[in-house]
């Protein structure tokens, strides 16, 4: 091949291989591929899980505290003459002593100002039921309506449900009855380890020996509605106050 012809095949294969550059280069590229999209489950046949809001914490049922502090919650069933229950808080509340009063719903009907009795004189206001019926024994049904109409009556008058829930007619509430109490808003049952009888009403004495049995963090069982209460409690709280211990609500005596 003459010098000529090599140079003509040169310049030929120069110009094939520039002529491929393009196509090469286009076959290089790696085309960018968008994000997916968030799935949708509408119309799927797998739902997506269902949003869950935390579990209301199980109901639990308190008589004695542990805190190691020298107190004791002296709890009143509210019912009873009105007028009684009156010079009771304002025996207490003259002595520096905060108290619990676990009301009956029907003794609130009845006086309307009961709320702010118990309430102007420092002392909390908690739910003993609407009519202090067997509420272990009832129904569901039954049992939810003691709870919640009670609790309603406290929350139309106070804006909240009351510190604490107590049975009527037994010293513990049954499991059914501490759900119920759970889904009415109050997490915690007040019961008691001492009681006080008075509603028998074995004299001012008794009621004071009895509720004088109290140690710290003991929860008392009293009632609103019996004279010899009233006569019994400027001894007992002399008692107390011998001892040491201090009537508090039972928030504080919790808390």
């Amino acid at each position: 091949m003459s010098r000529r012809d090599e140079a003509a095949a040169t310049r030929r294969a120069v110009l094939r291989a520039a002529a491929l550059l393009p196509l090469a280069a286009a076959c290089s590229r790696v085309p960018s591929v968008p994000s997916a999209p968030p799935t949708s489950t509408e119309g799927s046949s797998t739902p997506a899980p269902a949003a869950t809001s935390p579990a209301r914490p199980p109901t639990g049922e308190v008589e004695h505290a542990s805190t190691g502090r020298p107190e004791v919650a002296l709890t009143f069933h509210g019912a009873g003459d009105l007028d009684l229950a009156r010079q009771v808080l304002g025996t207490l509340h003259d002595r520096g002593a905060g108290v619990t009063v676990l009301a009956v719903g029907t003794w609130l009907q009845q006086y309307p100002d009961a709320v702010r009795v118990v309430t102007d004189l420092g002392h909390e206001l908690g739910n003993h039921t609407w009519s202090h019926r067997d509420v272990d024994g009832l129904s569901e049904a039954a049992a939810r309506t003691e709870i919640e109409r009670c609790r309603d009556l406290i929350a139309a008058a106070t804006g909240g449900p009351g510190a604490f829930f107590r049975p009527s007619q037994a010293r513990h509430a049954t499991p059914a009855v501490r759900a119920l109490a759970a889904a009415a808003g109050y997490p915690t049952v007040l019961s008691y380890d001492v009681d006080s009888r008075d509603f028998i009403d074995p004299g001012p004495a008794a009621i004071r020996r009895a509720a004088g049995a109290a140690t710290a963090g003991s929860v008392v069982s009293m009632h609103l509605g019996h004279p010899e209460t009233l006569a019994a409690l400027p001894g007992l709280l002399d008692d107390l106050t011998a001892r040491g211990l201090r009537p508090v609500t039972a928030s504080r005596l919790f808390g």
